[in-house]
């Protein structure tokens, strides 16, 4: 198979730090986007719902991420944590805060 259609699934990478930590981010795909852009809407006023969303991008976006529970996100520095998350929609091509 060649062309476009070859690339379906395909995750474009690069590393970043977390924790001082070099860990991998994949570009997020449209279906990650709208996921998290539905997600988002619900955010308004409620910090918890911001937190969510935040765990979602990063869970999206760091394969790394993918199997943490909420209690492990509950162990790392918020700021950090809101660093990745930016970091993986910067790498996305999406632009805004999350979650803080």
């Amino acid at each position: 198979m060649s062309g476009m259609k070859s690339l379906v699934g395909k995750k474009l990478t690069k590393k970043v730090k977390f924790m001082n930590e070099d860990i991998e981010i994949s570009k997020l795909s449209v279906a990650e986007v709208l996921e998290i852009q539905s997600k988002a809407k619900l955010i308004e006023g409620n910090e918890a719902e911001g937190f969510n969303v935040m765990k979602t991008v990063i869970r999206s976006g760091a394969a790394e991420a993918k199997d943490l529970s909420d209690e492990d996100f509950d162990n790392f520095p918020l700021d950090e944590l809101n660093k990745l998350a930016e970091a993986i929609m910067q790498h996305s091509g999406i632009k805004g805060e999350t979650g803080k």
